[in-house]
Order: C-alpha cells, then structure tokens, then sequence
C-alpha cells in the first residue's frame, strides 16, 4: 500500500548528471506521487465509515482509525529514503528545493486539495533539513494561492421552504437513507421540529424556516452518524446537527443539536476525529467554521482527520498572533509540574509544554516514556476527556517575546528541549495544547455552584477515561482543567496507564494499632497497584463539594467498579460516549 506510487527515480551515479531544473522535476513529482497516495488510500480508509456503521462493526470502526492516524507518518517516511537517494550529495541544496517547490506548486494547482499538499510537501522538508524556524524558499510558510484555485459544486444542499418544518426534516432524513431503514421517521421528524421551534422561540427568530442548508458527506465517529447543517429564518443563522445511531430496531435521531457551544463540543479538541468523505476541505472547514466561529480553523482541519494540516495552519496562526500581540510568553498559571515546565501568552488560548530536563521526586518515568504516552492518547478515543496536543521541533521565536522569569526557567530545567540565545530562543521540542483552567484553581475561585458542577464533571471524566480503557495515573486536581464550555478534561499524561494494566485492590485490613499509624504501608504494593478507597483521602473535598462528589461518584472508590470496566475492555466490548448532554437527546434514555 505505502509504495504503490510510480518509482520515478534513476540510478544514483545518473542523478549526478542531471541539472537542477530536471532533478527538481524527478523528485517534485514523486513527493506529488506520495501524496496522491497519501490521499487516495485516507479516502479509502474514510469510505469504509458507512459500511462499518451499517454493519454496527464497531471494532473495524476502531481499526479504521488507528490505520487513518498512522497512514502520514509512514508515507512521509517512505518518501523521505527516496529523496535522499534521489538527490544523494545534492540533497540539502537549497537551489535544488527551491527548484523543487515551484515545480511542485504547480503541479497541485488545480486540486482541491492544495493545501494539504502544501503540507505533505512540507513535512518532507523539515524531514530533510530539521529546519529551524522557517524557511519560505523551500517550504509553503503560507500558502501558494491567494484564493482558491479551483471552483466546484458547493459542499452542501439547499432544502428551500416546505408546508411544515417536519415536512423540511423529513425530506432532509429521506435524503440521508441508510442501507437499514429508520426505526420511525414521522416519529422522528416530530421530535426534531419541536426542538427546532423552541430554538427558534429562544433565539426570537421567526417560527418559519426560509431556508436549510446539509452538507452533503456524512460524519462517522465511534457508534454514531450525523448530518450537519444550519437554519435561516430571517436575519437569523441556527447549527443543525442531528445525531443518529444504528440500533437493533433501526437508525433512529438520537439528539438534535442547535446550538454554537453544543456543536463547538462535537468537534472538540478531547474528541477523536471524525471520518467524513468530501474532496475539498476547505470547503467544508468554511462550512463548519460559519457555524463554530470561536473555533479555530487548525481545530476544524484536526477534527476532519488531517491533524498534520491543523498543526501547519495553528503554527500559521501562532505567528499571526505574535504578529500583532504586545504581550510576552509567560509561565503558566497553576502548580509548576513535575515532569513538564508550561507557559503561555495571557492573551491567547495555547499553552506550550517542554519536558524538564530532570523529574522531581517520586517520577521515575523516562523522557522517552512521556513521549509514549502523548503517543499513546494520540491514538485512542478520547472521549472529550483527553486534550489533543500537537507535537512540534525546532521552533524559533525572538527573545524579546519572553519575559524574564520565563528564560530562566527554560534555562534552568529545559536545556535539552530548548536554546536561548542572545536574539531567540528555540524550542526543540515541545507540545502546542488549548489552554484549559486548572480544577485547583478553578474550584478554589468559583462559587459554590460552579464549584460543585466542576466536582461533578471530575468525576464524569474519571469515568468516561475509564470507558475508554484508561487510568489517568496521577488523579491530583491540578492534572485536570475546565473549559471555556465548563467540562473538566485532563491534560498530564505522564503516568497515565491502560486501565486493564492496572491492578485494582482493596486495603488489607491493618495487622495492629501501629500500622495504622505508620508512613508505609504494612503490605506489598507493586507498580501498577491501585487502591481505589485511597482516593478520597488526596483529593481534598469537603462540605458541600465532599458530599456533591459522593452523590454522584461513589462507586469510583470501589473496586467492582474499576474491575467491571477491565473485565468489559477484556470482552471486547466497544463503549458508546454521547457528545452532548442527556437534555438533547430525544427522550430515548433507552439507548446506551
């Protein structure tokens, strides 16, 4: 699959012969050659969605993605060994890239998706030269084309006015027949046109629609489908997003999505992405960014499954940022980590985290390890718990977008991961993540309601991470955070375990009076032992937090509850996570 590209290289004492115009030629085409691979074999990949879905093959769900995610990185590595070859001594002249890159250009001129070949070509430079910073000569800093170079059919279909808003619903719900028929339809349709009108009587729009706009390809994730699309009435603009599942007695709509923040939350950063078939996504991200407008254009790419695309246009809008900004990086707000130093701007919404050069005590993972595990949430569903984190090298700022404080702290415990020099300072490796409110601080500075719902969602993350087959490890409050939607997410991974590599125990009765009263336990704990009915006694709740997270999150202290998960991830059993609360479902608190 990975080198099923034309091969359109010579003999290595031959390439030597060539001029630069004819070697740029050979060696532009075949990065264009690895990424129509790339694209053609990730749309693959992304049509089985339907048949899986059909089929309720949830763990081929699973596979499919897991292939998806690791498709770039071994296409890109492919590449790389055949450049090298190809351009043997000549490899890391600029002239020759530069060559390369308008060849290139116009080779993808009239595709649609040209920026994404933008950064496949991209990262086969970076693979090269471990460029620091940027270099436009040779690479695409910004992109080529000014406007889009091609024009095609609109992403979406246009439902004009009905005789009834259900009439509306039920032509779209036709449209989006499934090989399985609906388990009820009018039913159906009922149900989302009362949800629709009073969403229009919230908004003080009119109780008539003018208009309905579903984009054409369905998103696939996990056990659900859903059609997207927005509502004109008047001057007003609604999000439309009708969730559907596949059940033993047909697809049913399982929720109906109206609001910003609600669809935000669907295409969250904590959430896997999603597998949707259209052929131009910019298109699309211009679709979805009209109904999500606080929702970066980098997110929206990473939703759709091209996350190293996301990572090109977040870099693309970190040095806009830096651009027009006065304010100077900073270290974070909340406890400094024991494995990662984090800072940030205080006017923007990223946080960078840089692994410590040492750990303090008691950490005794690897910096290695910590790279695992970013790997390892990479890879999973994260169930809106899990922040997504993107993985850059050789980053270069100027010095003087620091404060003081911060460099000494880079200095201090970063040497390895960064460089500061009399003018910059470069950032060798690190992560780029949204930047959340730490629980700690966000409990200690939110009233008492805020405060108890914040409580509430610790747990609910605890459990979905558990659903998802994961331990967080370390369950201080200051390794979760709350987002501007108040959902509790976690975001430190470096003890971060698969649940079903833990060993769930309960507290050996104590022998004598002193061995309550000892610093160490009385009984043999190996590595991955756990002991639930400890956990109350760290976190730290009292009064009325105490009693909110007991009222809902008891059983988390109990060893059934931790086993009966193992015992379900070692069956098989693939967990459904609704990205929306139960008030949007449509009274089917049946379906699980």
């Amino acid at each position: 699959m990975i080198n099923s590209y034309p091969n359109p290289l010579q003999p290595r004492a031959e390439n030597r012969a060539l001029t630069i115009s004819r070697l740029a030629n050979l060696a532009a085409n075949a990065i264009y050659s690895a990424f129509v691979t790339y694209q053609e074999t990730f749309t693959a990949i992304t049509r089985r969605a339907p048949t899986r879905f059909a089929a309720q093959d949830w763990h081929g769900m699973q596979a499919d993605a897991a292939e998806r995610l690791d498709l770039y990185t071994h296409i890109v590595n492919d590449i790389v060994l055949e450049i090298r070859d190809l351009l043997a001594d000549r490899v890391e002249q600029k002239l020759v890239w530069a060559s390369m890159k308008a060849v290139y250009s116009g080779l993808i001129a009239d595709r649609d998706d040209w920026e994404l070949a933008e950064t496949f070509y991209n990262s086969v430079t970076r693979r090269i030269f471990a460029t620091v910073g940027v270099d436009p000569d040779i690479e695409f800093v910004d992109t080529d084309f000014d406007t889009p170079p091609t024009q095609v059919q609109p992403v979406y279909v246009k439902y004009g006015r009905s005789e009834s808003i259900a009439d509306l619903i039920t032509c779209i719900l036709n449209d989006y027949a499934f090989s399985d028929p609906y388990e009820d339809l009018p039913r159906d349709a009922i149900l989302v046109t009362t949800a629709v009108r009073k969403r229009l009587q919230e908004a003080g729009a009119l109780q008539s629609i003018s208009r309905i706009e579903m984009v054409q390809p369905i998103f696939f994730r996990g056990k659900a489908a859903y059609l997207v699309g927005r509502i004109f009435s008047g001057i007003h603009v609604i999000p439309l997003v009708l969730a559907l599942l596949n059940t033993p007695q047909g697809i049913v709509v399982d929720a109906v999505l109206l609001d910003e923040n609600d669809v935000s939350i669907l295409f969250s950063f904590t959430r896997s992405y999603f597998h949707v078939d259209t052929k131009r996504p910019y298109d699309l991200i211009l679709f979805l960014r009209a109904i999500m407008p606080r929702k970066r254009i980098a997110e929206l790419y990473i939703s759709i499954g091209y996350n190293k695309h996301g990572k090109t246009a977040l870099y693309r809008d970190i040095l806009h940022h830096l651009a027009y900004s006065s304010d100077k990086f900073e270290i974070a707000q909340g406890e400094k980590g024991m494995v990662m130093t984090v800072f940030t701007m205080p006017d923007y919404d990223l946080v960078f985290k840089l692994i410590k050069d040492q750990f303090a005590y008691p950490k005794r993972t690897t910096h290695e390890e910590v790279k695992n595990k970013y790997r390892l949430v990479f890879r999973r569903d994260r169930a809106g718990r899990l922040v997504d984190a993107q993985e850059f090298e050789h980053l270069k700022f100027d010095r003087s977008q620091f404060t003081e404080e911060l460099l000494a702290e880079l200095q201090a415990v970063a040497t390895r991961a960064v460089t500061v020099s009399a003018e910059h300072v470069i950032l060798k490796h690190c992560y780029v993540e949204r930047r959340v409110t730490p629980l700690n601080i966000y409990i200690s500075e939110a009233d008492e309601h805020a405060a108890q719902a914040a409580v509430i969602e610790y747990g609910a993350a605890i459990k979905d991470m558990a659903a998802t087959n994961i331990f967080p490890g370390d369950l201080w409050l200051k390794n979760f955070g709350v987002t501007r939607h108040g959902r509790v997410v976690f975001y430190d991974y470096d003890e971060l375990l698969l649940l079903t590599d833990c060993r769930f125990r309960k507290m050996p009765p104590a022998r004598h009076y002193d061995d309550e009263l000892s610093a160490s336990p009385w009984f043999n704990v190996d590595e991955n032992d756990v002991f639930p009915e400890e956990f109350e006694s760290f976190l730290g709740f009292h009064g009325p937090l105490r009693h909110a997270f007991m009222a809902h999150h008891a059983d988390l202290l109990n060893v059934a509850f931790w086993r009966d998960y193992q015992e379900r991830h070692r069956a098989g059993e693939v967990i459904h996570f609704f990205p929306y609360s139960q008030e949007r479902r449509l009274n089917r608190h049946h379906i699980s």
